[in-house]
C-alpha cells in the first residue's frame, strides 16, 4: 500500500484518504481548483491541507526483537533487543539470510484464520505517526533503501513539516486488511473521529482519492512468487530461498488476479501437465505444496471482490508502456525451478488490465479520472527498481 492522506484541518474543505494496499494517493484543493503544489505555496492563505502517507508492500521498517529457545542455525540469535528486521542489508547475505526468513515469517492457523510469528519472536511497527520509517526503509538512510524521502522532502520545501501536518502510517505488510483492523483504527483516529454513517464521514473529511499505479484485480507475478519465488533480481538471494518467506505472508496470496477482471481462460502458469487459471488456484496451491494460501486466499478475496467504488472524487493514474510479467512457463521440475516468463503491458509490476479497473467506477459514482502518468511510476516515490517495493 503506497498512499498518501490529507486531513481536514476545522478551517478547509473535504480532504483525500486512501485505505487501499498499494495505492499512492496524493489531493489537491477543490475549493480552489489548484493542485496541490500551487495551493500549498508558502505565499498563499490557503491552509494547507495535513498529509498522511501510507506505504506500500515492504514499504516501511519492521523491529524485532527475540527470545527463541531454538534457531535454524547456529550463527543466528536467540536473544535480542528490537532490532530492525527490515531493511536490514546486513541480513541479505548467505547464511545469515535464512535466520532473516525464520524470524520475518508468519505461521497460519487455518482454525482461526489468523497468522502470527514464530515463538520467540515479537514484530513491532516503529514510527506510527512520523515519516522516518517509510523515508528510508533501512535506518542507515543508504540509496537502496530509499522510499518517500523525495515525496516528503519536496512538500518539507513546499512549506510542510515533518511529523506536524505531514506524517506516516506505518503497518505490518506482511498481513492482508482483515488482520490489520487495530491499524485502521489508529489510521481513522489520525484523520478524525468517524462519524455515524461512513459516508457522512468520506463528505466531511475526504476531498480526493488519487491511487498511483494500484493493482486494483491483483497482479500476475504473485502466481511465480507462490509458486517458485522471486528475488526482484537480487542476485545474493536465491528465489526458492526466499520463497517460504513469500508465501507466508498472507498479503501475497491477497494479491493473486481476481476473476472479476481477469479472462478466467487466461493462463497465468503453463506445466507439462496443467495449465492454471484464475479458475484453478485451489489446485495451484496444491500442487506447488501449499495448502495453506488457499485458505490465505479466501479470507482475503472478499475484501475487494467487488471492487466498490469509494464514494470520493477519485484520480486513477497508472503507468504503461513497460514490459510485465504476465505468464509463467515452468518445465518438469515445477515448482522448483524459475520459470520462462512472458510480458505484457504494464508499469513493470502491475499490469496494465489490472491499473484500468479503477474506470469501471465511471459509471457508478463521480468524478473519477483516469490518464496515464508515466512509463515508471515507482521513481516518483523516489524508490529503487530492484526492491520493487509496489
Amino acid at each position: 500500500m503506497a498512499a498518501s492522506l490529507l486531513r481536514k484541518p476545522a478551517s478547509s474543505d473535504l480532504l483525500g484518504v486512501g485505505l487501499l494496499l498499494l495505492l499512492l494517493v496524493v489531493l489537491c484543493d477543490r475549493s480552489v481548483g489548484k493542485p496541490l503544489e500551487e495551493s500549498t505555496d508558502k505565499r498563499s492563505n490557503t491552509p494547507k491541507p495535513p498529509v498522511v502517507l501510507i506505504p506500500g508492500d515492504l514499504g516501511n521498517q519492521l523491529e524485532a526483537r527475540l527470545n527463541k529457545s531454538t534457531v535454524v542455525h547456529y550463527m543466528c540469535y536467540k536473544k535480542t533487543d528490537f532490532f530492525t528486521l527490515w531493511l536490514n542489508l546486513e541480513q541479505m547475505v548467505p547464511v545469515i539470510i535464512d535466520c532473516w526468513i525464520d524470524n520475518i515469517r508468519l505461521i497460519y492457523n487455518r482454525t482461526t484464520h489468523t497468522s502470527s510469528s514464530p515463538p520467540g519472536v515479537e514484530i513491532r511497527v516503529p514510527g506510527f505517526g512520523q515519516t522516518y520509517p517509510l523515508e528510508y526503509l533501512d535506518p542507515s538512510k543508504r540509496p537502496v533503501g530509499m522510499y518517500f524521502f523525495n515525496i516528503v522532502q519536496q512538500l518539507v520545501e513546499g512549506g510542510y513539516t515533518r511529523d506536524d501536518d505531514i506524517r506516516g502510517a506505518p503497518y505490518d505488510w506482511r498481513r492482508a486488511p482483515n488482520e490489520n483492523k487495530d491499524y485502521f483504527l489508529k489510521l481513522q483516529n489520525m484523520i478524525e473521529e468517524m462519524a455515524e454513517k461512513p459516508q457522512i464521514w468520506k463528505d466531511k473529511y475526504i476531498k480526493a482519492f488519487i491511487s498511483l499505479g494500484a493493482p486494483w484485480a491483483g497482479v500476475a507475478k504473485t502466481l511465480r512468487v507462490v509458486a517458485s519465488g522471486d528475488n526482484n533480481a537480487i542476485p545474493v538471494i536465491r528465489p526458492l530461498k526466499i520463497r517460504s518467506q513469500q508465501r507466508t505472508a498472507v498479503s501475497t496470496s491477497w494479491l493473486l488476479p481476481y476473476a472479476h477482471s481477469w479472462p478466467k481462460d487466461k493462463i497465468f502458469v503453463q506445466t507439462p501437465t496443467f495449465n492454471y487459471t484464475v479458475m484453478d488456484y485451489q489446485r495451484f496451491y496444491k500442487d506447488v505444496g501449499f495448502e495453506d494460501g488457499w485458505f490465505m486466499r479466501q479470507d482475503t478475496e472478499p475484501l475487494v471482490s467487488d471492487l466498490k467504488p469509494p464514494g470520493v472524487e477519485t484520480h486513477c493514474l497508472y503507468g504503461s508502456g513497460v514490459p510485465t510479467p504476465e505468464s509463467f512457463h515452468y518445465s518438469n521440475k515445477f515448482p522448483e525451478v524459475d520459470p520462462t516468463v512472458l510480458y505484457g503491458d504494464g508499469d513493470g509490476t502491475v499490469n496494465l488490465i489490472s491499473a484500468l479497473q479503477c474506470k469501471t467506477w465511471q459509471t457508478s459514482q463521480p468524478w473519477i479520472i483516469s490518464r496515464k502518468c508515466c512509463s515508471h511510476p515507482e521513481t516518483l516515490v523516489g524508490k529503487k527498481r530492484v526492491w520493487n517495493l509496489g
